[in-house]
């Protein structure tokens, strides 16, 4: 009996996909594999990375800055792979989205052309070229996302190719930028944008019950419950980004013995510091460390508390699936976090908090659709 593949099945492989690509680049990062692969897409000029002895002596010949180490590179090329197979999910699902409107049709095929030409002109070094071509990728799926004249959840899958593409260019940047922090930020950021789109559209699809009175007045709380999440989630990939998990050693609630020790914002946040800085270990001192994590220690007392009373409002006003998820996850999530200090930062618990954090985002939107109009029709 074959297994037929409905546009809600998609969505929802899509987004279960987008969250292994996610845990699995957490994965790489905390390993320390970001750089693992000095070139892109490719590894060490190869489309998988370099296998044999001579292919090997060939590599650390060609990037002697960067001696090649199997038990980094497979993890960092293997990424790609899985985000160029997210990609393709995306596109198919935005497809589907679009179909059969011929224009939006093809400017999602003109899109990907775009995008699949400007990566060969990257390859080949005509970087001006790549980028207008680039350009276009990006932005022809957001303005056939604009004048899509379906749904919203329609429109967020045509959009999602959009950010896929996004994505990738971030990708390449984080290589190529030598794991400038704002990129690693904004690439931890954007596969999560991604992941919410897919997991909203999926949601959207599958909602059956419609939400009561009270049960619709949650949604502005709910929305700043996800905008709160959201700027805790870029606090903490520019706290990764910038090595400072272990600012305040293994000191918990205080930092390296204090309350409040030295610490220096200004320096801690500045984002933008120039190109051709190697940032792999971070660059900056104790004391901008410091404040990276005190100010990610402050932002989660915020969200723990505005989550928490989102989640206990949704309780009492009948959504108790929801709000026991949202519950859950988010003590979990803190509970990884002060294991993340405790322990000194131990690879499964760091990356399991990257995890979490994308559940519990999960879990916000899960909610916040519980609470929107439902009934998309097929055809609609």
């Amino acid at each position: 009996m074959r297994l037929a593949v409905t546009p809600l099945r998609l969505a929802a492989f899509a987004a279960v996909f987008a969250f292994l690509v996610i845990v699995f680049g957490a994965f790489v990062r905390l390993s320390n594999a970001g750089l693992s692969c000095p070139d892109w897409p490719t590894c060490y000029g190869k489309a998988t990375w370099p296998g044999h002895e001579q292919d090997i002596a060939r590599a650390n010949e060609a990037f002697p800055d960067r001696p090649f180490e199997t038990h980094k590179a497979w993890r960092e090329q293997v990424h790609r792979m899985l985000a160029g197979t997210l990609g393709t999910l995306v596109f198919a699902l935005a497809l589907v989205a679009a179909w059969p409107r011929r224009a939006h049709v093809a400017a999602l095929l003109a899109a990907a052309l775009s995008a699949a030409v400007g990566i060969a002109l990257y390859i080949k070094g005509l970087y001006a070229a790549s980028a207008l071509l680039s350009a276009l990728a990006l932005a022809l799926p957001l303005g056939a996302a604009a004048t899509l004249p379906r749904a919203w959840p329609w429109r967020i899958a045509v959009a999602a190719f959009g950010v896929v593409i996004f994505q990738a260019m971030l990708g390449m940047w984080t290589v190529t930028l030598l794991l400038k922090p704002i990129v690693v930020m904004g690439h931890l950021l954007g596969g999560l944008l991604t992941f919410s789109l897919l997991a909203a559209v999926a949601l959207a699809l599958a909602a059956r019950v419609a939400p009561d009175h009270a049960q619709r007045r949650l949604r502005p709380m709910i929305v700043v419950a996800l905008a709160l999440l959201s700027l805790q989630i870029a606090l903490g990939g520019w706290t990764s980004a910038n090595y400072a998990a272990l600012a305040c050693g293994a000191d918990f609630p205080t930092c390296a013995g204090s309350w409040w020790p030295q610490v220096d914002f200004r320096e801690g946040f500045v984002l933008w510091r120039g190109i051709g800085v190697n940032y792999e270990g971070g660059v900056l001192d104790a004391a901008a460390r410091a404040a990276i994590q005190i100010a990610h220690r402050l932002g989660a007392l915020v969200v723990f508390g505005h989550v928490l009373a989102t989640a206990v409002l949704a309780w009492r006003r009948g959504l108790r699936a929801n709000a026991t998820l949202v519950g859950v996850l988010l003590c979990t999530q803190v509970a990884l976090g002060i294991l993340n200090v405790k322990l000194l930062l131990p690879l499964p618990v760091a990356t399991a908090h990257n995890g979490v954090a994308a559940l519990l985002l999960f879990s916000l939107i899960a909610l916040l659709v519980r609470v929107l109009p439902h009934g998309v029709a097929p055809k609609d």
